[in-house]
């Protein structure tokens, strides 16, 4: 049986990698390089876009956040404000300065982008979506990890915490 499926698996791919096409008169000197160089042209390679593509235009303090934040339990929102800390493993969350000095998580929307794991102390505009959740010790014993906390730290997390995070869909380094 396991031949069998070996030999059907095998016979598959030989049939799903030939050509349709006749290709026995292609050169390297007929390749349209042209099309090839305006593709690679169009895409932006940018290192203070992260995530979707956002500007500086509209966005508000975080003591704006924080006043919108006693009115509502999430708002979809443009801040600008200073990176504290990020991830050291992946660059996959940073921790940014409030209002009152205090520090909130930022996420990335569906783990969908990283940002640069020097971002600390650099001005940012970050786009997306205020909640006020619960993080659960699980949870925090993980980004503390990811923080390079010390065993001794994370041993001490033993209790959920209650804030606002940040789950952002865009970020600008300024």
């Amino acid at each position: 049986m396991k031949k069998v499926l070996l030999l059907t698996t095998i016979a598959f791919s030989v049939w799903a990698c030939g050509s349709k096409a006749d290709h026995s008169n292609d050169s390297a000197e007929s390749v349209d390089t042209t099309a090839v160089e305006e593709a690679v042209d169009s895409v932006a390679v940018d290192s203070t876009h992260f995530g979707e593509m956002i500007d500086a235009e509209g966005a508000m303090t975080m003591a704006d956040l924080a006043t919108k934040m006693q009115e509502a339990d999430s708002i979809q929102m443009k801040v600008s404000t200073v990176a504290k800390e990020c991830c050291q493993k992946k660059g996959c969350w940073m921790k940014v300065e409030t209002a009152d000095g205090s520090l909130m998580r930022v996420t990335f929307k569906d783990y969908g982008f990283f940002v640069p794991k020097d971002i600390g102390g650099k001005e940012i505009v970050m786009e997306g979506m205020a909640v006020r959740d619960t993080t659960s010790v699980e949870d925090l014993k993980h980004y503390a990890e990811d923080g390079g906390a010390s065993e001794e730290e994370i041993a001490a997390i033993n209790e959920p915490e209650v804030s606002t995070t940040f789950i952002a869909t865009g970020v600008m380094i300024k």
